[in-house]
């Protein structure tokens, strides 16, 4: 049975996920930047977290008039931005509702959010027993662009079940079909969070398993990453989906060393993974990370397109 963490770990992966900041409000007197004269809106946690209002304090000098606490980037949050209750926002990357309500992402030119692109984590017992299915891991994997994965959870949030997604997604990129006779007589379980986007895409991994003759079993929807990491650690799961900074920030007990690199933490978390029996694979090119954004009408008003260009002077 490998090591289990406790849940407290939970605390640092949604440290990770939030990030941080410093002050409820800061004195616009003290700045005169840009930033100065807006609002920015954010998780409640914001002022406590090191990747929102510290960090990009800490990292690009940012204090805004004002800071509005609100939901965890869901409606709550949109709806302030699109509204004009405040100009900045912390969003997450593959929401659709960005593409949607036409808001810019602003360039994170200072790198200070990590890396969360989303890969697959496997036990090295399967990977050992079935050498192949890295292969059609990493081909899958491969094709979850920004663009993809955003399309994915546009049509779960519509409704789509996601063993269909999963298909006709499949189908699109060319890995519907495999060969059976890969994995005959083998087995894994798939699990997943409740959090719709890892779903889908271990929906997807399940599928694209079971073409290539792998007998899988589905366990979805066990819980927060809290439950389901710990699942995968004692082995009683084989797969799951996870994001490469905050994984790593949870095997390493919060040490912070994730970095903007997703090359790099990906190394870093399977030299932690190697010591549970597990490996991850290649990330996608796809993220769910923190992202600060603004109306079109704001990134046009003030040429906005990086978020060292809220440093600027303001009007």
């Amino acid at each position: 049975m490998r090591k289990i963490r406790t849940i407290a770990l939970g605390a640092s992966l949604l440290a990770l996920i939030l990030g941080a900041c410093t002050t409820g409000e800061s004195d616009p007197s003290q700045s005169g930047t840009l930033a100065s004269t807006l609002k920015f809106g954010g998780p409640p946690e914001c002022p406590d977290r090191p990747f929102c209002l510290i960090g990009l304090e800490e990292t690009y000098g940012l204090e805004f008039e004002e800071f509005v606490p609100l939901d965890v980037g869901g409606p709550t949050t949109v709806a302030a931005l699109k509204n004009g209750e405040i100009d900045v926002a912390l969003l997450f990357t593959s929401d659709p509702t960005i593409v949607a309500e036409d808001f810019v992402i602003l360039e994170d030119d200072e790198s200070l959010m990590r890396a969360d692109n989303l890969l697959p984590i496997v036990s090295q017992e399967f990977l050992d027993a079935a050498a192949p299915a890295e292969e059609i891991l990493n081909s899958v994997t491969s094709q979850v662009s920004q663009d993809e994965l955003i399309g994915l959870n546009e049509r779960m949030i519509a409704g789509d079940s996601p063993d269909a997604i999963a298909g006709e997604w499949l189908e699109e990129v060319g890995l519907a079909a495999g060969d059976p006779s890969i994995g005959e007589g083998i087995s894994l379980i798939v699990g997943s969070t409740n959090f719709y986007e890892q779903e889908i895409l271990a929906e997807v991994y399940a599928q694209a398993l079971e073409a290539n003759g792998f007998e899988v079993e589905r366990q979805f929807q066990l819980g927060p990453s809290e439950v389901v990491f710990p699942a995968l650690l004692s082995g009683d799961l084989d797969l799951i989906v996870g994001y490469a900074a905050t994984s790593l920030e949870f095997v390493n007990d919060g040490a912070g060393e994730a970095t903007a690199d997703a090359a790099e933490t990906v190394d870093l978390l399977n030299g932690h993974l190697a010591e549970e029996g597990l490996v991850a694979l290649e990330p996608a090119a796809a993220t769910n990370q923190n992202a600060i954004v603004v109306t079109r009408e704001t990134a046009d008003q003030y040429s906005l397109t990086a978020i060292s260009d809220l440093a600027g002077a303001a009007p």
